[in-house]
């Protein structure tokens, strides 16, 4: 069995899109043992890497990469998600086999304008191939493109719902989408 800790290789679609992030801080969410975070420090980010696991966390060693331990899933008294980064603050954020609905407006607006999403985690359908199979961990149809185009100030480069064999069988949904810089906000506003 493949646990979060022990996948040591890279998702193929964040090594597929991660040169589409600009220079600055990328965070790797739910980095677990930080194969993302090495991927991206290798390629010269600098990288903050957020788990609630501290044993995983404590295997990331690298000068390039931060380590914050921290359960994202908290809930303080008023029932708002825990989102403990400033807004407009990385230049990409990195998602993978992670999904905490609550997290996704204070997630998007902590993006810096020309900053990268890379969002890659279980969907629908899933359950046939094994955990997860709780559907509040597992995207509906169509729901990442969804959320991304709610936002409104998205380009979705690339978009994918259904099967990957690879690296097992799952039902997956991904994306890499850009957030909108003031200059494409403007641009936009002058045609309409």
């Amino acid at each position: 069995m493949t646990t979060h800790l022990s996948q040591v290789r890279a998702s193929a679609w964040v090594q597929r899109f991660a040169s589409r992030i600009p220079q600055g801080v990328v965070l790797d969410c739910a980095s677990g043992g930080g194969r993302h975070a090495r991927l991206l420090a290798e390629l010269g980010y600098k990288v903050l890497a957020c788990d609630r696991d501290a044993a995983a966390l404590a295997t990331i060693l690298h000068p390039q990469i931060t380590c914050v331990q921290c359960d994202l899933e908290a809930e303080d008294a008023q029932h708002h998600a825990n989102w403990p980064f400033a807004p407009h603050r990385f230049a990409g954020i990195v998602v993978t086999n992670y999904l905490h609905r609550p997290l996704f407006p204070a997630m998007l607006d902590s993006l810096v304008p020309g900053g990268v999403l890379i969002f890659e985690t279980f969907a629908q359908g899933n359950a046939q191939f094994g955990k997860p199979s709780n559907p509040d961990f597992l995207l509906a149809h169509g729901e990442l493109a969804a959320t991304l185009q709610a936002a409104g100030d998205f380009h979705i480069l690339a978009y994918e719902d259904g099967y990957v064999s690879q690296p097992k069988p799952a039902m997956v949904q991904r994306i890499c989408a850009i957030k909108h810089s003031d200059a494409d906000t403007a641009q936009h506003l002058s045609l309409d």
